[in-house]
């Protein structure tokens, strides 16, 4: 069952989403604020997001930038500005979809349905000889299997989904530990990037796949290295 959450501070627009959606099988979840979406996204990792561009504490742009620097999770934006200058700006954020309200229930669904199969279809990520399939969360080097902890395997992909990205410690905190509810400090980071490169890297000592930006933090470079 794929889960919806639903980020709107129209309750009575809000509600009639949920029940139309719940009777097409998604689970649903809803906030009404910037932030309450922003908890929910960290703690319940949904499968796609429509997020309202109006949010009594913030706009729908500074959630989507927020999310994008964390994840990879298909946002459909819904706007009572029917601009073109709104259109641009979310698509240019990263915005999956776009849609000004009024809008038909009917157009809605069929675009939440375009976006999962699309995001079902980037099920293996490959780069730099390694593989992930996200399907069974197994990891491969050169087609030989490489055992990761929970922990090894959620960064892996975050480096891989945000390859020639630097990723700060805080990052990557907020990403594999914030997201469980848990409270570590940065040297958490460091010690499971050590074990992770142990698992991956020809020489752990000499880093090849994920490199460290002194004072920045760590990047996976994609290509010749």
């Amino acid at each position: 069952m794929k889960t919806i959450l639903i980020i709107e501070d129209d309750i009575d627009l809000r509600e009639g989403i949920s029940f139309s959606l719940q009777s097409e099988g998604y689970q649903i979840l809803t906030a009404e604020k910037l932030e309450d979406g922003w908890k929910s996204i960290l703690k319940e990792n949904p499968d796609l997001i429509l997020l309202d561009c109006n949010l009594p504490d913030g706009t729908g742009f500074d959630l989507c930038i927020r999310v994008k620097e964390h994840m990879q999770v298909p946002i459909l934006m819904l706007t009572a500005r029917d601009t073109e200058m709104d259109e641009v700006k979310a698509l240019e954020l990263g915005m999956d979809d776009f849609m000004s309200k009024p809008f038909s229930l009917a157009v809605l669904k069929a675009r939440i349905k375009k976006l999962l199969l699309k995001e079902e279809k980037n099920v293996r990520l490959s780069s730099n000889g390694v593989t992930i399939d996200k399907n069974s969360c197994k990891v491969f080097r050169n087609d030989q299997e490489i055992v990761c902890s929970k922990i090894e395997y959620q960064m892996l992909v975050y480096f891989v989904e945000n390859k020639n990205q630097v990723l700060s410690k805080e990052q990557i905190l907020s990403y594999v530990w914030d997201s469980q509810g848990k409270y570590v400090d940065d040297n958490t980071v460091s010690v499971n990037i050590r074990r992770l490169r142990a698992k991956i890297e020809v020489d752990p000592k000499n880093p090849e796949l994920i490199k460290t930006v002194h004072g920045m933090g760590y990047i996976w470079k994609e290509g010749k290295r």
